[in-house]
Formats: structure tokens, C-alpha cells, sequence
């Protein structure tokens, strides 16, 4: 079985290198380096080091992953011709992903390694920042950052800050965490001769001339619960604590039934400013809605019977089920396929029996309008629905000869009330033939009618009058004034 063998470098100088890595280095045949842009390789090429690199991969390619799997490979191949060893920066389990392919290769039963440590950078880092890793820390890849792992209430290290483009990736992540002006430390070759630390705000990250291969930034851990303001975990914080001994009497009183209506209320206020287009109020509304989730997510948790992972979990499993065109192998050609595989994973999830209506699936709480368009709707996918619009209208008609009808006897507000109903309920057909949202629809008018009527308002006190000395007529003609003014 091909052998590799594999040495740290060690985190800076020579004299950190340890004896016995020095000489394999300096016995070595066939070396190969990950990269000689290290303090130690030019001390040692002084001493008569010879080796290979792998530089000019770096150059070749178009990311760190397809480097260090070309790198990876090239030392495969090398290996079945001879025992060869291979030297990386710091401690060769550290942060080195080209040494945890080899290890998967060497699960695979492809190679065997011979793993020799060097001295990791971080002993010296956490001397350099003054930080004392029992307290927690983090540790990222600034090459391969992710964006959900960073906690900004631990320290954060991040390494292989190689140059200004990759220390701008750091910076720009960040500042959607921290601050611009939060106070982030430059650390180049920890522990060398020629240690470099630098404080800097968050924004002038990228702008440090000292950044190299040996660069690495530490991050402070957040004190301020203000800075935290942004994250998930304080925005819950806040609601338990509202809801918790010497909290807010209000929130302490609230039950799933009780907060209801403000659930609906705050729904409706997002729409509005959709409507709007005002970007501000959804950021705030979409704020109230996210609040009203918490609140009844931090009831399920103090009654003991759900908590809001429940409800993540819950529907994050479910968005992944019912979208296998994108998480599985199901494949389709528009969103017409998605819809319909929608509806057959749905109905198989509810296990649907055949007692049990369509329309079901419509929820009860619903605006009218929409669940008469969702009843509609669902009746109309297993054929009850017609095919063209006349006979709908023909419907409209009918429907509104009856209502006249009641009209004229007099009868009861109930029976007229049903047959105004049945008007709507014709015309909401006519407005699902031309894939018209009956809510959308109404909610125009109501803003058109909004816009028209506080012009007219605007205009009367203009004039000095008062509604009750306007004639409908005088007030209709401003109302023809506001439409021909496009309101």
C-alpha cells in the first residue's frame, strides 16, 4: 500500500520545529510541500532543503477545493512510485484540509499515512490575543466561512486569512453580524520572530498591508446585548424573559386563544405595506409577525408540550418532503408539476380517507373571499367546474335576479344576506377564471376608494365647507376630479 508520510511545519520559526520533524524534513528524498511561503522553508533551504511545491496549483485553479483535491491526487500518484513525504504549515490535523482528504483516501484503504506533527499557530494565538480557550471559542476557516456557525457570543479565530480578498470575504460576513466599527485583531506569524498583531475597526479589515499566508483574525466575543440584537437566539431570549418571573404582566396573561386577533391583525398590516411597497414597514411587519410566532411558540415551551425547534424542525422537514424535485430525484417541468406533487405528497401525509372532504384541506380561518376561491378551487381540480366563462356569468346573472327577488318580497336580512352571498360567490368564480385573487382585488378598491375619498376631504376643507353643506352631486364631481387626477 502506497506510503505517505506527513509533517507540520510548525507555526513559525525554526527554532519552534521540533528535532525530530527537522530531521525527516532534512533526510527526506522525496518532499513535497503544500506551500514553501513559510518561515521555516527558507531557513532550511539555506541548509540545503530540497523539495517540491505545490504553488503554482493555486494559480491553476479556480477554488481552495479543486487545489486541494488536485494536491491530494498528485501525492496519490506519487506514493505508488515511491515513499514520499509531505510537509504542511502548523500541525498537519489543524486546519489542513489536504491531510483530511488523505486521511478519507486512507479510510478507503487507498493509501497509509504516517502523521507527524508540528506546532499549531493556536497555542501561540491565544498568547498573542490573550484569550484562554477554556472559556470557548470558535475556530473558522476563513477560506470556506459560513455564515449560520459563527456565535458571536464566543470568540472567534479565524485562519488562513492568505490576502486582502479573502480578509474582505471575513469583513463583509461579518459586518452582517457585528457592527463596522467592531474592534478585530490582525495576528500575522503568531509566536515568530516576526509576529505581527494589529487591532483594527471590523470595516478596515481588508485594508492592512501585513496580511499573508500566516495571517489569522481574532474576533472578541460580544459583551453587549445590544450588538446581539440581531440574532435569533436574543430576539427569543427577550420574548422568554417578557413571559418570565418579573416579566411583563400583558405577555405573563397571553394564551394561543387570546393573542388570535393580533395574530390576524398583524398578518393583514404586512399586506398593507406589500401593497405599499414600502420597505421599511414589511421589515417592521414582518417583525410583529415573527413576534406573534415567538409568543405562542414560548407558551408552547412554558406549558411544556412544544418548543420553537418543534416548530422549525417541523416545517423545515416538511419543505424538504414536499419539494423532492429539488432534494430528491423527482423530476418536473413547470410549477404546475410542483403544485401537483404538492398536493399528492400533502394528501398522503394526511393520510386522506374516503369520508373525508376535499375541502377539508381549506382552513377554516380564512378570509372568506379566499376560501371561497380555495373551495372553488379544489372542487374544480376533480372536474366540478366549468370550462368556459359565459355560463359563469349566466351564474352572476341568476344569482343576482335572485337577490332582486328577495329584495322585493321584503324577505328576512338571513335570506337576503344568503343570496348577496351567492352573488359573491358566483363573481368570485369569474374572478378565478381570470386567476384573479378576490382579496387582491377588493383590497385595490378599498385603497383606490381610500385615495379618492381623502382627496375629496382634502378638497371640501379647502373650499371652507363641511360635508353637510355639499350636495352628493357637488361632492361626486370632486370624486370625478380625483379619478381624472389618477387616483
Amino acid at each position: 500500500m502506497n506510503m505517505i508520510k506527513v509533517l507540520g511545519l510548525g507555526a513559525g520559526d525554526l527554532e519552534q520545529l521540533p528535532m525530530g520533524v527537522y530531521k525527516q524534513l532534512m533526510k527526506a528524498d522525496h518532499l513535497f510541500l503544500r506551500t514553501k511561503e513559510h518561515p521555516v522553508i527558507e531557513e532550511l533551504e539555506r541548509e540545503g532543503l530540497t523539495y517540491e511545491s505545490f504553488d503554482a496549483i493555486y494559480e491553476q485553479e479556480g477554488t481552495f477545493g479543486t487545489v486541494y483535491e488536485r494536491i491530494a491526487d498528485e501525492l496519490i500518484e506519487r506514493s505508488a512510485q515511491t515513499e514520499i513525504v509531505y510537509a504542511v504549515p502548523g500541525h498537519p490535523l489543524v486546519a489542513e484540509k489536504t491531510v483530511q482528504i488523505l486521511l478519507e483516501k486512507e479510510r478507503e484503504g487507498v493509501i497509509k499515512l504516517d502523521i507527524k506533527g508540528g506546532q499549531s499557530f493556536l497555542d501561540p494565538m491565544f498568547t498573542a490575543v490573550g484569550l484562554d480557550p477554556i472559556d470557548g471559542f470558535q475556530f473558522h476557516d476563513a477560506t470556506a466561512l459560513v455564515k449560520e456557525a459563527i456565535e458571536p457570543t464566543q470568540a472567534m479565530i479565524f485562519c488562513q486569512v492568505y490576502d486582502a480578498f479573502i480578509a474582505s470575504e471575513v469583513k463583509l460576513t461579518l459586518m452582517e453580524i457585528l457592527p463596522d466599527d467592531y474592534p478585530v485583531t490582525i495576528v500575522t506569524a503568531a509566536g515568530s520572530s516576526m509576529e505581527q498583531i494589529t487591532e483594527v475597526p471590523l470595516y478596515e479589515l481588508d485594508r492592512v498591508a501585513e496580511i499573508n499566508n500566516l495571517t489569522s483574525v481574532y474576533v472578541p466575543a460580544v459583551k453587549e446585548e445590544e450588538v446581539l440584537y440581531k440574532q435569533f437566539s436574543s430576539f427569543r431570549k427577550t420574548i422568554a424573559t417578557l413571559r418570565g418571573p418579573g416579566g411583563c404582566p400583558w405577555d405573563q396573561k397571553q394564551t394561543h386563544e387570546s393573542l388570535k386577533k393580533y395574530l390576524i391583525e398583524e398578518a393583514y398590516e404586512l399586506l398593507d405595506a406589500i401593497d405599499e411597497e414600502d420597505t421599511d414597514g414589511i421589515i417592521e411587519e414582518l417583525g410583529d409577525v415573527l413576534l406573534q410566532v415567538l409568543l405562542h411558540a414560548q407558551i408552547g415551551e412554558d406549558e411544556g408540550y412544544f418548543s420553537i425547534e418543534d416548530v422549525i424542525e417541523g416545517i423545515n422537514e416538511k419543505m424538504i418532503r414536499r419539494h423532492p424535485h429539488v432534494f430528491a430525484d423527482t423530476s418536473v417541468d413547470d410549477a404546475d408539476d410542483v403544485i401537483t406533487n404538492w398536493e399528492a405528497i400533502k394528501a398522503e401525509e394526511k393520510g386522506e380517507r374516503a369520508e373525508q372532504s376535499i375541502l377539508d384541506s381549506v382552513a377554516k380561518g380564512l378570509p372568506n373571499l379566499t376560501k371561497a376561491f380555495q373551495y372553488q378551487k379544489k372542487a374544480g381540480k376533480v372536474g366540478f367546474d366549468w370550462d368556459d366563462v359565459a355560463p359563469m356569468w349566466d351564474k352572476v346573472n341568476e344569482e343576482i335576479g335572485e337577490l332582486q327577488e328577495e329584495l322585493a318580497r321584503d324577505s328576512s336580512s338571513d335570506l337576503v344576506a344568503a343570496e348577496f352571498g351567492d352573488v359573491l360567490f358566483a363573481l368570485v368564480n369569474i374572478a378565478r377564471y381570470y386567476k384573479i385573487d378576490p382579496e387582491v382585488a377588493v383590497a385595490l378598491t378599498n385603497r383606490k376608494f381610500y385615495r379618492r375619498f381623502t382627496f375629496i376631504e382634502k378638497k371640501v376643507k379647502e373650499l371652507g365647507h363641511s360635508f353637510e353643506n355639499l350636495s352628493l352631486e357637488q361632492l361626486d364631481a370632486i370624486w370625478e376630479e380625483a379619478k381624472k387626477n389618477g387616483l
